[in-house]
């Protein structure tokens, strides 16, 4: 198999909003063709057109966010991340630089909005209790 990406700086990339609804396709969908991730952008985010995805996703392959298995004649596009490390390294900023790096404050504020449902709580305690006898 056949990959093209460019080499990853030592700086992580941020993925632009554009970006990030591309490679929640992929993650969810695995590696896909152009054609396929517009066909989802278009069902559950937003309408764009076939050659605004193409451009991007080549943007983001020369970024080195995906690899390109170019051995075929449809290309097929994958993150060249997993989802797990690109949303930790997100959240981690996000909570730096929202939260002045306190996971207590984001969590107090996600739990007062009361938008979080019974469910929800139930599932926070059990984690938390997890949490606490594992320790």
């Amino acid at each position: 198999m056949k990959l093209s990406h460019k080499q990853s700086t030592a700086k992580k990339i941020e993925p632009t909003k554009a970006e990030l609804e591309i490679l929640q396709v992929l993650w969810q969908y695995g590696p896909s063709t152009v054609r396929f991730v517009n066909d989802k952008l278009n069902e559950h985010t937003r309408m764009v057109q076939y050659t605004s995805t193409l451009k991007l996703m080549q943007i983001m392959n020369d970024k080195g966010m995906l690899k390109r298995d170019d051995t075929n004649m449809k290309h097929i596009y994958h993150p060249a991340e997993e989802e797990q490390k690109t949303k930790n390294y997100l959240l981690e900023r996000f909570v730096n630089s929202m939260y002045n790096g306190s996971a207590s404050s984001l969590v107090m504020q996600l739990l007062g909005n009361k938008k979080t449902s019974k469910k929800e709580l139930q599932l926070i305690k059990d984690m938390l209790d997890k949490l606490d006898t594992d320790k």
